[in-house]
């Protein structure tokens, strides 16, 4: 079991909830592609084509997502089309079980990893320092102790937002005057984990996309000067993108996966928008591990990504 236990009745039907409107275009255009259809055909595989797309999956996906529906198609010789969307589900699925994290996204750091270090990084604006704040309180409800580190310098504001979520959360936090070194930040968070015995240390960095070498050159001092106090810190690099940005989230990505070795997504805001696709095009083409998800705005908001019970979400009934 996942370190934030099963994907329960409570959690689906919050996932169903925030991901309402996607699910609604989705399926009114589904609709539309069977309607008067009698099997799955060129016809209809255009049209499904047009509707992926156009839901922000991403053009390389979608093609992807074609070809394995009409190997399945060309197998089973007659498919009818009302049966499209268990074929999507089932492809789709399989498609993010290829870059999946235990197979759900649960995870668990190992007893040796403590503390379990996660650097964040993300532009502005995508929501990142409230999931900073969010995952803070998952880790503690599950019994975890944590610490932030408020290393997105660069803004007085970044500092001011984690540290009332640190105060709401109720965990410490570890922080500079504006303008300070971010990695001399990260340094002080981590031999305070380490002197305090913390299990969890999450470090905010800088969300701007600047100059891409200057970019690349500050996220390495970071990790370089985390490693002289957990030599294989950070576990984990998390990159935070807003789902509502559709394709813009694909150019995030790519900026910041040549910035950094990015192993993990958290893809916010998909309750305010019909661009849920993005987290199949994402996930598929950087070939990265969709590990959270935010439907709303509420503390409990933030959910372990679970790829069945996404894909049920948007293809479902």
């Amino acid at each position: 079991m996942g370190l934030f236990g099963v994907f329960n009745k409570s959690k689906k039907e919050k996932l169903d909830q925030g991901l309402s409107k996607t699910k609604e275009s989705v399926l009114t255009k589904l609709t539309r592609v069977v309607a008067g259809k009698s099997k799955v055909d060129e016809d209809v595989l255009d049209e499904l084509e047009e509707l992926l797309i156009s839901s922000d999956v991403g053009v390389d996906t979608t093609i992807k997502i074609i070809e394995r529906i009409e190997k399945r198609v060309a197998r089973d010789k007659f498919i009818n089309a009302n049966e499209l969307d268990k074929l999507l589900k089932d492809e789709i699925t399989g498609l993010l079980a290829e870059n999946s994290v235990n197979g759900h996204g649960d995870f668990d750091f190992p007893a040796d990893k403590q503390p379990y270090v996660i650097m964040v990084v993300g532009v502005n604006g995508v929501g990142k320092t409230t999931t900073i704040g969010k995952l803070a309180n998952k880790f503690k409800s599950a019994g975890k102790s944590v610490i932030l580190g408020a290393g997105d310098t660069f803004r007085a504001a970044a500092i001011e937002q984690l540290e009332i979520w640190a105060q709401r959360v109720n965990v410490p936090i570890i922080k500079q005057k504006m303008g300070s070194d971010p990695a001399s930040v990260a340094f002080d968070t981590l031999s305070s984990a380490r002197s305090m015995g913390t299990d969890v240390v999450i470090i905010d960095t800088a969300g701007r996309l600047h100059n891409k070498v200057n970019l690349m050159n500050e996220l390495s001092k970071i990790k370089n000067v985390m490693k002289k106090v957990v030599p294989d810190a950070p576990h984990e690099i998390l990159l935070v993108l807003d789902g509502s940005t559709g394709q813009n989230a694909f150019e995030q990505a790519k900026q910041f996966t040549m910035a950094t070795e990015v192993n993990a997504l958290a893809i916010t805001k998909l309750d305010g928008t019909a661009k849920g696709g993005v987290v199949i095009g994402v996930s598929d083409q950087f070939k990265v591990p969709v590990k959270y998800i935010g439907i709303g705005e509420g503390i409990e908001d933030l959910q372990v990504f679970n790829r069945e019970a996404f894909v049920h979400s948007l293809f479902g009934n």
